[in-house]
């Protein structure tokens, strides 16, 4: 079969033909933190607009996070500088590192560890070099605590109201996750992080229509698009959101970077695969209830699984 780029490059996310909430981490291979897709120019820019108009929606952070933000910098700038090495440079020269960002033709100069040196909080800076979203979980007392984060492109959900959160509280809306144990299984998980064995999974939902922004504060703009998908016009407005998560164990400062890499795929490019066709059919006809209003997809699940129907009868 011959598949465009894109479809090549998309981190389609099922196994099986059933989904249920679970820790689906797997060790990473290669161990980046960071990746370059088809649309960086877009969402930089996206991102660097989105931090201008609504700064404190899509960023915040503690003073005592400062080290370890410098560590996630130096740390994101190595992984760009080693696996792009064609877009990115980084170098020391005395006291001074450069930092090149030769996709946007942009050069900064400045001292490790020295505020002064940055236009931004080093957290800031290096998430507008990058597509995904940077989030900074620090580690004290036996439990993980949200107490920085970049996230201009977040799956309904708000960095302003989970700053400061443990991580018990911020996933305690998703639906038997308490029940079920797998926030005490999920949290030891992350606890036992080590520094050299970073992880990543991916999530995913369903998605009406074409947006990166879907943070609550902005619901009134992309919610009421719920209500506008149709069996006619399925394939181009409902789009599979996926987000490729990972995980790095900071060994100076003990903290987590969990980095967000969301990319969005129209139904109708994904239907023109059959095994995913027959697979995403399966596990939206048996989703229970609850998984698939948590995603957001009640409203208009019903009418993606019709025209599936109507789009490939003699494959489902």
């Amino acid at each position: 079969m011959n598949l465009t780029k894109e479809l090549k490059n998309f981190p389609y996310p099922f196994k099986g033909d059933t989904y249920r909430y679970s820790n689906n981490s797997t060790l990473l291979t290669p161990p980046k933190c960071i990746d370059i897709s088809g649309g960086y120019l877009k969402e930089v820019n996206l991102k660097r607009s989105l931090l201008t108009e609504h700064h404190a929606r899509c960023y915040q952070s503690y003073p005592y996070t400062n080290k370890a933000q410098w560590e996630v910098l130096e740390l994101v700038m190595t992984h760009l500088a080693t696996y792009f090495p064609e877009n990115f440079s980084f170098k020391s020269e005395g006291d001074s590192h450069i930092f090149t960002n030769h996709i946007l033709n942009e050069k900064h100069e400045f001292i490790m560890g020295d505020d002064s040196t940055l236009p931004y909080e080093p957290l800031d800076f290096i998430g507008r070099h990058v597509q995904e979203d940077l989030l900074l979980m620090m580690q004290r007392d036996g439990d993980l605590y949200l107490d920085a984060g970049q996230l201009c492109f977040p799956g309904n959900w708000s960095l302003a109201f989970n700053h400061g959160l443990s991580f018990k509280n911020i996933h305690f809306p998703i639906p038997g996750f308490k029940e079920e144990g797998l926030d005490d299984r999920i949290l030891r998980f992350l606890l036992n992080l080590e520094a050299g064995n970073p992880w990543g999974r991916k999530n995913w939902s369903l998605m009406a229509g074409y947006r990166m922004d879907t943070s609550i504060e902005t619901f009134d703009i992309w919610g009421k698009d719920r209500k506008k998908v149709t069996i006619d016009n399925a394939g181009e407005f409902v789009h599979l959101r996926v987000e490729v998560q990972k995980l790095f164990r900071l060994p100076r400062s003990n903290a987590i970077l969990f980095t967000i890499h969301t990319h969005l795929l129209p139904l109708d490019k994904l239907l023109g695969i059959p095994e995913w066709r027959r697979q995403l059919y399966e596990i939206l006809t048996e989703l229970p209830s609850h998984i698939a209003d948590y995603k957001g997809m009640s409203l208009f699940k019903d009418k993606v699984v019709a025209y599936m129907e109507q789009k490939g009868e003699s494959d489902l």
